[in-house]
């Protein structure tokens, strides 16, 4: 096997590049695929065998990568969003609480012929430490529940995209370029 002189590399840098000639990204290296024309195709032919792969591809797999990622924004987000929800309906949970526990702790001490006014304070304060500790609870598993849904559907999508990529790279390596990604 030949040893490749500086001079040689310096050739081949401009068609390793993924960068077309005007600074736009290439299709292929927007999806993060690494594309050389084995064969020394033009520019222009490398672009539009990319935007006939992306197509193939596209309807081989039924994913389309673009889009995949905008669905998975949005799962972010709307995982963001419940978690805040949860956190706004649990807020206020220990004072709620107290006011049950006083309420019952005023009903336990007019029935127990004690202080009804002593037994509001400790059912309220026994209620306020009970419904922070279930707010804090119920906050915790709305968190991980959206975490989780959150991991599914980002690896999900991950897998579809990873299956494009191997139908564009087939699709590419079909009309002699060579692929990685």
């Amino acid at each position: 096997m030949k040893r490749m002189t500086p001079f040689m590399i310096l050739l081949l840098l401009p068609f390793s590049l993924s960068v077309a000639e005007d600074g736009a990204k290439s299709l292929a290296s927007t999806l993060e695929v690494y594309v050389f024309p084995a064969e020394g195709q033009a520019a222009d032919q490398q672009s539009k065998d990319e935007a006939e792969c992306y197509s193939w591809a596209e309807r081989n797999t039924g994913s389309d990568p673009f889009q995949l990622q905008k669905q998975d924004e949005a799962v972010t987000a709307q995982a963001e969003q419940q978690v805040a929800q949860t956190e706004a309906a649990t807020q206020g949970s220990g004072a709620k609480a107290a006011v049950k526990g006083a309420a019952a702790g005023a009903l336990i001490g007019e029935v127990t012929g004690g202080d009804a006014g002593d037994s509001a304070a400790i059912g309220a304060a026994a209620g306020v430490v009970a419904g922070r500790r279930r707010g804090r609870a119920a906050n915790q598993q709305a968190q991980q529940q959206a975490k989780q849904a959150e991991e599914t559907s980002h690896q999900a999508t991950a897998e579809q995209v990873d299956n494009f990529k191997k139908a564009f790279g087939v699709c590419l390596e079909a009309k002699d370029y060579m692929v990685k990604f």
